[in-house]
């Protein structure tokens, strides 16, 4: 993979807002609302033509914990009332439960037609993965998705599997043939090369990838594989914008024991980092995506997130640099997804 130097990093970087702006479409329609209360930016989903809000709700935290409902349930009503309109889940959030599509698929019930709805298949292969589209679509109740993707593209292993015959790409165009899903993406955190090289082999419509404002210290996906998603006009979420907390200064690292029995503990976190949520989201909203998905642990925090979205404006080249530069010192346990054993 080309390596790419400072300088070509801090143009890419300082072309975001511009780019942004232009291929994503960023508006702020808030002309019919108050100056407290302004709507939900949205921008581009690549190819697609969906106006997704800059901000969308991921389906980790509360939304993947067992026997959660009365947490879970709530916080994906409250999203939508806010005017969030992309949700996030996979089958596999939850364990074998897969509690994540439960929750969410409740809600869906009642409110499908408000939201842009994206699941995975962790299947390598077409059986697999067309079984486990077909109980995404159950539990989720409804007849198709909008964006179905391969989860977690991460090694040369996983590319030369799904696109091998009877491989999981097979599965994702027969699914959409049958109009079972809309769009194809692929998703992935652990290392760009992968990544590259599986939409070089496919034009898939989406990207959802891991960015957050250490991403340049460790196998950087801002070196070659955004801007090539950029180039190929892909939908692009980001994901990891607060690295699981550990970007945050709010943040209290677990005990030695917890980290060490979770996968956070491939990198044990000893401080907390440097940044507010304000910080850590401007500094991926700045950069080229269409939207960020988060996790959220309660209704607070869930509206705290959406007000940053609302109030979001463009960083400067001077600030990205700024805060890149804070985060130096706890980018590794900030990037720890990158560093788990895949042996």
């Amino acid at each position: 993979m080309k390596k790419v130097t400072p300088r070509e990093r801090r143009t890419f970087l300082k072309a975001g807002g511009a780019t942004v702006a232009g291929l994503f479409g960023s508006t702020s329609t808030t002309a019919a609302q108050t100056p407290q209360k302004p709507a939900m930016p949205t921008r581009n989903l690549g190819r697609t033509g969906y106006k997704t809000g800059i901000f969308s709700l991921g389906g980790q935290a509360a939304l993947e914990r067992p026997n959660n409902e009365a947490a879970a349930v709530p916080i994906i009503d409250r999203a939508l009332d806010l005017g969030v309109n992309y949700i996030d889940t996979s089958s596999i959030y939850g364990g074998k439960d897969r509690w994540s599509e439960r929750y969410v698929g409740q809600v869906m019930k009642r409110r499908r037609n408000e939201a842009f709805l994206a699941s995975k298949t962790k299947e390598r292969t077409k059986d697999g993965s067309l079984r486990m589209l077909e109980e995404s679509l159950k539990l989720l109740n409804t007849d198709h998705l909008d964006l179905w993707q391969l989860h977690d593209i991460g090694l040369p292993e996983d590319v030369e599997a799904v696109f091998a015959k009877g491989g999981a790409m097979e599965a994702l165009l027969q699914a959409r043939e049958q109009k079972l899903v809309r769009y194809l993406g692929v998703t992935g955190h652990f290392r760009p090369e992968a990544l590259v090289e599986s939409i070089r082999r496919f034009p898939f419509d989406a990207i959802l990838l891991s960015l957050n404002a250490a991403d340049q210290y460790h196998y950087s996906f801002l070196d070659e594989l955004l801007p090539l998603a950029v180039e190929k006009q892909m939908g692009i979420i980001g994901m990891k914008v607060p690295g699981r907390g550990r970007l945050l200064s709010s943040w209290t690292p677990p005990p030695l024991e917890r980290q060490q029995r979770s996968w956070e503990g491939a990198v044990i976190a000893t401080t907390p980092g440097p940044l507010t949520m304000r910080e850590a989201m401007s500094y991926s909203l700045t950069l080229p995506v269409s939207t960020v998905i988060v996790g959220c642990d309660s209704i607070a925090q869930l509206e705290e997130n959406v007000q940053l979205a609302r109030e979001f404006t463009p960083l400067n080249e001077k600030q990205m640099s700024a805060i890149a530069h804070r985060v130096e010192p706890v980018s590794k346990q900030a990037l720890f997804f990158r560093f788990v054993s895949r042996a």
